[in-house]
């Protein structure tokens, strides 16, 4: 059960409130590329607004390992904010030391102050108590609305959380929901779809998973490490040899719910201008690889997900990028669109590979979560969770 205190719960009106943000957007030549996370984080941002609260904002943008440097500035982002909110926004070149102290302090209710990423120091990730001291003393409560880093433990969410009043903001609360309660206690069939490159990513997934689902669908790179495991030649193929013997224990242990491609599509180059072509699974022949699973594949899995009452989706079926080894990932993609099942897509790919076929809209809900998501999906708890305050 999600027993945790949110936004609702608490008084914030004319309160200094830190939010941890996911920011993380992709940015090309100071312009916002994909705003998906920023839009993520509106319904909270929005009703802190609407309850006078005086709102900092607080977020990582890619890696910069503790150095400044002026790529993985948030400045692009505080600009793009101040398009989508009627309030005033402004931004601090640094989120801790006195300007941002003084900054904050003369916000008027209803105001933002988006802070420089907090990754500019090496303290963030190491969840350095002085930091998480720093950023805790600008406010007077601390939400949490970051899912996509509650799987770290960093100052910039349990630091700070064990040194406020922290509650959970209305994003976090919905992906918790999702991810957490709909799966617990998913209505059946349930069917799970797993794809990506490796296996070892998912082996305490599909752990987990098989105790609750009907079916996994597997695809994507990880399945050539189970073709590998039945002891057919991979040629070029991605196998994740570490992995075979796992994979060898799974399919021994779960035949009967693992579901693996029936043909595949393999070219004999990775590119898009590859040559290539539809083959049953078996031996793959010297100098091709398998790159997407095939039509009969999307047929099959597609009768499976239109049973389901329950779908989670983690992991793109083939090579996506290229249009050539794409049509498997849209073809589920497609099945589960037009599914009556409640589907959740976690995971940075597939969540790429549902917006690039257009049917993003037709998913109950899209994780702002990969990582993170999939611990979710392991059963496991996030810190950045266990930290914020029981009902």
């Amino acid at each position: 059960m999600f027993n945790k205190k949110t936004i609702r719960d608490i008084d914030v009106t004319g309160k200094h409130v830190l939010i941890r943000v996911d920011f993380n957007v992709p940015l090309k030549g100071g312009k916002v590329l994909d705003d998906t996370r920023i839009r993520a984080a509106m319904p909270t941002l929005e009703y802190l607004i609407k309850q006078d609260a005086k709102l900092i904002l607080c977020s990582h943008l890619g890696r910069p390992k503790g150095k400044r440097k002026p790529e993985f500035s948030l400045a692009p982002v505080a600009n793009y904010l101040g398009g989508l909110v009627d309030s005033p926004v402004s931004f601090v070149g640094d989120c801790l030391g006195d300007l941002a102290k003084s900054i904050a302090a003369a916000l008027k209710s209803g105001e933002i102050l988006l802070l420089e990423n907090t990754r500019f120091h090496a303290g963030e990730e190491k969840n350095d108590p002085e930091m998480a001291a720093a950023l805790a003393s600008l406010a007077d409560v601390f939400v949490n609305d970051a899912f996509g880093t509650a799987h770290r433990a960093h100052a910039s969410n349990v630091g700070v959380a064990e040194l406020l009043p922290s509650v959970a903001g209305l994003l976090l609360e919905k992906e918790l929901i999702y991810l957490g309660e709909t799966i617990a206690n998913a209505e059946k069939p349930f069917i799970a779809i797993l794809g990506g490159a490796k296996v070892s990513d998912k082996i305490g997934v599909i752990n987990n998973l098989l105790t609750k689902t009907d079916q996994i669908l597997i695809g994507g790179g990880m399945a050539n490490t189970f073709f590998k495991a039945q002891g057919y030649e991979m040629a070029d193929s991605l196998v994740e040899e570490d992995a075979v013997e796992t994979a060898r224990e799974l399919l021994a242990k779960a035949r009967e719910q693992i579901q693996l491609p029936v043909d595949v599509v393999i070219a004999n180059s990775f590119s898009e201008q590859a040559e290539f072509k539809i083959v049953a699974t078996g031996n793959i022949p010297a100098g091709w690889r398998i790159l997407d699973i095939g039509p009969e594949t999307v047929r099959a899995y597609a009768s499976f997900i239109q049973k389901a009452k329950t779908v989670v989706w983690n992991g793109p079926m083939g090579v996506f990028e290229f249009l050539n080894f794409a049509k498997g990932t849209f073809g589920v993609a497609e099945a589960v669109a037009n599914s009556d099942a409640i589907s959740i897509v976690g995971g940075g790919e597939s969540v790429a590979a549902i917006k690039k076929s257009g049917l993003a809209d037709q998913i109950t809900h899209i994780s702002t979560g990969g990582g993170a998501s999939l611990e979710m999906l392991e059963g496991k708890i996030l810190p950045g969770v266990a930290a914020l305050q029981e009902k």
